[in-house]
């Protein structure tokens, strides 16, 4: 039987001939997937020789990468902050930038709120994390498909956190009224605009959900409806937190500054903060 280090040569060439992004990096994960085991543990096991289930199920996983299916997707699962989550094309994969959004709305909260919101909660994985770091906080989480919440559910479910969130099948922002009220409400909400969309990379454009990613008017439709409609439902002080789009920052200004409530600006401060490769990435918005 062929060596972990034998079928990894050749996994990484068959990738790279296919124009994947890293073929030796992908090669590697793919391997340890399949063997149940952390990447570098592979450097101790370059010798030992793979079973055929091992090799089945390798074929198959490289076969789907090969076609730029993403990782995440082909192992079922995908990795955030401190936890693991399912993943599949319901939902749009778990990015970097929302760990630093989680870690960024931690670090500017200093008192724990009563009720938090997951606006567009794809995989889950703001709800989890503010559940599992504000233990007594009841967190809500929403978003528009059916399918995508009963995802989300079943990751907090797998977690321990069932009775911790509530999972709502929710339009937004005409649905936000009836859901209460809220100290910290968080957002990745879709922000591409359609020419980012037409450039991505095909493991984007064929594969992610286009509803979770592209917004009209040059990605701001979203962001813009959120920061018009959280006021009736954040608190005096709350903080609406998102990500967004590297080009939006000034407009997101511009219409946090317009927003009234009683007459009143409904928001007492912004702030933009910029992302680990120096880009603005992050919209914060504190209540009046």
């Amino acid at each position: 039987m062929p060596t972990v280090l034998e079928v990894l040569q050749k996994t990484t060439e068959f990738l790279a001939k296919r124009d994947i992004p890293q073929a030796k990096l992908e090669s590697e994960l793919l391997m340890a997937s399949a063997l149940g085991c952390r990447r570098l543990d592979l450097f101790l096991r370059f010798e030992q020789p793979l079973s055929e289930a091992q090799l089945t199920t390798l074929r198959e996983h490289v076969a789907r990468r090969g076609k730029h299916e993403p990782r995440q997707y082909i192992a079922g699962r995908t990795g955030f902050l401190d936890f693991e989550v399912a993943c599949d094309r319901r939902a749009l994969i778990p990015r970097p930038e929302t760990e630093e959004l989680a870690e960024l709305i931690f670090s500017r909260v200093s008192t724990p709120p009563a009720a938090a919101l997951d606006l567009g909660t794809g995989t889950g994985i703001l709800a989890i994390a503010m559940a599992k770091h504000w233990p007594d906080c009841k967190v809500t989480a929403i978003d528009a498909d059916e399918n995508t919440i009963a995802l989300a559910r079943s990751n907090a479910t797998a977690l321990g956190l069932a009775d911790r969130i509530t999972f709502s099948a929710t339009r937004w922002p005409e649905g936000l009224p009836k859901l209460g009220s809220f100290g910290v409400i968080a957002s990745n909400p879709p922000y591409l605009t359609e020419e980012e969309w037409a450039t991505a990379a095909p493991e984007v454009r064929d594969w992610e959900p286009r509803n979770a990613l592209v917004a009209a008017n040059q990605g701001l439709a979203d962001l813009r409806a959120i920061v018009q409609a959280v006021p009736t439902i954040l608190e005096s002080g709350g903080l609406l937190a998102l990500e967004t789009g590297i080009a939006h920052h000034a407009q997101l200004g511009e219409i946090a500054a317009s927003v009234k409530a009683g007459g009143q600006p409904a928001y007492a401060r912004t702030e933009s903060a910029r992302d680990l490769s120096r880009r603005d990435r992050f919209f914060l918005a504190w209540r009046a």
